[in-house]
């Protein structure tokens, strides 16, 4: 019993230390893998006002993104997990990413997006929002876990299918190559107005999301278990897919749609840090962050060429991972 404090925050303060360094090389590390020092040296040097707003303007904004939208992803594939007790839940699952995805494409589609780039996140929270609205209402007053996963599923498939309209009636080529290389997700071209926008969205579901920690421990022992210690099944749950919604939604709709990120890092730090699912909630948020900034700086590593999309790697990376989960599940079920 004394042993696994001492191991998770050895796992915790790893994972920071290892995040700590992804964020620092995505300020400094450039295409091909080029260190950036030398050359804000130079230019501080010769205009420090410039090499400033490149790094506070350009650099700085791609990192912290990384850092917020990574972590968002981890703690809250952690909590679902937990929450619905499967081990194959993500945050997409409620509805939230495809909503927001389906606001940002509007904006787009729409031809909003040419005043302002801040009307991408704005439409894209308003989505997620909508979306949230609609599971609410699909899943009524006490919802069981089985209908929100349904009224998820559902908001995900009609979202995914109002996207694929927008697409394909889309004006001009340009607009509907403008909307699927958003779709892809990246960091690029982000600014610190963005971030500042999403940051609330994403500050509070994170903690609505973080409040169900007790509750998730007892929910591993079955509900009936969870509501003798006092726990209610529907203020957790609203917490949780509530926070969920805004986090992720918030994410999505800035950064487009990065996936596998929340249903991958909860398996790799379980074996880390044990089967308690509050346990589980801080690692994964240090290692989805940690995810995130990595694959940022893989996108990076092509010379010519455009850049890669970061959500292209992280399904690269993903979804092998999501197959083998598939496949051992069906090995282990009696």
């Amino acid at each position: 019993m004394t042993r696994a404090p001492i191991s998770v925050w050895a796992v915790n303060a790893s994972l920071t230390a290892l995040t700590a360094l992804l964020f620092m090389a995505s300020i400094y590390v450039g295409r091909g893998g080029e260190l950036l020092a030398d050359k804000f040296a130079l230019i501080s040097e010769t205009d420090p006002d410039i090499a400033r707003l490149v790094i506070t303007e350009v650099r700085l904004p791609r990192a912290l993104l990384g850092l917020l939208v990574g972590a968002t992803l981890g703690l809250c594939g952690a909590a679902l997990q937990g929450l619905l007790r499967n081990p194959l839940a993500e945050p997409g699952l409620v509805g939230a990413s495809s909503g927001a995805a389906l606001g940002a494409v509007l904006v787009f589609y729409f031809g909003f997006a040419a005043g302002t780039a801040m009307l991408v996140p704005v439409g894209g929270v308003l989505g997620a929002l909508a979306a949230l609205g609609i599971l609410y209402l699909l899943a009524g007053r006490n919802p069981s876990i089985v209908t929100i996963i349904l009224a998820g599923v559902a908001i995900s498939a009609f979202c995914g299918a109002l996207t694929s309209l927008a697409l394909n009636l889309s004006p001009s080529p340009y607009a509907a190559l403008e909307i699927v290389f958003w779709m892809l997700g990246s960091l690029t071209d982000r600014s610190m107005a963005q971030v500042w926008f999403v940051l609330p969205f994403m500050g509070v579901g994170s903690l609505l999301v973080a409040s169900t920690w007790r509750a998730l421990d007892a929910l591993a022992l079955g509900e009936d278990t969870a509501a003798t210690l006092g726990f209610s099944m529907r203020s957790v749950t609203l917490r949780a897919i509530l926070g969920t919604g805004l986090a992720v939604g918030a994410a999505v709709s800035v950064t487009g749609v990065i996936g596998f990120v929340g249903l991958v890092v909860p398996h790799l730090m379980r074996p880390l840090v044990g089967q308690r699912p509050a346990s589980l909630l801080l690692p994964s948020a240090l290692g989805g962050a940690a995810l995130v900034l990595a694959a940022d700086l893989v996108v990076r590593l092509p010379v010519n060429g455009p850049e890669l999309k970061l959500g292209v790697v992280t399904a690269l990376l993903g979804a092998p991972f999501f197959l083998w989960l598939i496949l051992r599940a069906r090995r282990e079920a009696p």
